[in-house]
């Protein structure tokens, strides 16, 4: 009879088993693996671990002349401010440039799967005391800018109820643990991510897994900073918006004060090249240019209502 092969032996044959089950599983709810990825880029996940490692900030503003024109225009037509515009204008140039819809996670670079824009709201209209929420919106196919509004204005009357929301009950659970065992289960999650096995349910309710981070600071009557990329999530992109400032500008050939809506990107390198983020900045500042052309909603008989994300040919 065969000597039987020690428990330990076992053990360990099945730890390195699962060990390479979990570093060859490429598959993630969220996103989908882009499998030819520029040698170059591939070596950046391992040279630059992390987001804050490589981050890229972008300096931009655009004229808020035609924004505040358009604003006044959707007055008794439809509830819409900069924030709206701001979402609407992400998804907008994001469906544009598929690129910008990428991120990192495991050292492999993906596909998102859908396009979703986060920002983050005040749960008690201009109240400093009150307490932050992130809201979530998926971007959908068809939808005009009008409807992306009443969508987005849905979600943020709910926040701003007494109804105490997941989120809410989320933090209150994770809060009560003590603080080892809240470090170990936040750990814990983050390798679940790393190895593409954290729930889809998970991921579809955090904010920071999200093609774009708005805070619109202009709101509480701010000036934009440069904000860190969180290493929690996968947003590699972070939107700062200001309060609206008069700026001396050139045109055609004379110095003018413009009202002016500065905003300032954070932006993950790793997922493509500068050039990339370029476009996707300048597609945002193109929208906010002229919301007239490219959002609309204003014709009372719908004709001038332009899908943000056009449905696909069949």
């Amino acid at each position: 009879m065969p000597e039987s092969i020690p428990i330990v032996w076992i053990v360990v044959g099945v730890v390195v088993l699962l060990w390479i089950l979990l570093n060859t599983k490429t598959s993630r709810p969220d996103g989908t693996l882009i499998k030819y990825v520029h040698p170059y880029r591939r070596m950046l996940g391992y040279v630059m671990k992390t987001r804050n490692e490589s981050v890229v900030y972008f300096d931009t503003s655009v004229n808020a002349e035609p924004l505040l024109r358009y604003l006044e225009a959707t007055k008794g037509k439809f509830e819409c401010d900069i924030t709206h515009l701001l979402v609407g204008a992400c998804i907008h140039s994001a469906h544009r440039n598929p690129k910008m819809n990428q991120f990192l996670v495991g050292k492999r670079l993906y596909q998102r799967k859908g396009l979703w824009i986060s920002f983050s709201m005040k749960r008690q209209r201009l109240n400093k005391e009150a307490k932050l929420s992130a809201v979530k919106m998926p971007g959908r196919e068809g939808e005009s800018f009008r409807e992306l509004c009443e969508r987005i204005n849905g979600k943020v009357n709910y926040e701003r109820t007494d109804v105490r929301t997941s989120q809410d009950k989320e933090f209150d659970l994770l809060l009560a643990m003590p603080r080892p065992l809240l470090a170990l289960g936040v750990r814990l999650f983050q390798w679940m991510d790393y190895h593409n096995i954290l729930p889809g349910a998970f991921i579809e309710g955090d904010a920071f897994y999200t093609t774009v981070f708005i805070a619109n600071l202009g709101s509480v009557g701010m000036a934009p900073g440069y904000h860190h990329l969180f290493e929690w999530g996968t947003s590699p992109l972070f939107m700062m918006v200001g309060k609206l400032e008069d700026r001396p500008v050139v045109r055609n050939g004379q110095i003018v004060i413009e009202k002016t809506l500065p905003i300032r990107y954070s932006y993950d390198e790793r997922i493509d090249d500068g050039l990339t983020a370029r476009f996707g900045i300048d597609g945002v500042n193109e929208v906010l240019n002229d919301p007239f052309k490219h959002l609309g909603c204003l014709n009372e008989d719908g004709s001038d209502r332009p899908p943000l994300i056009p449905p696909a040919s069949r």
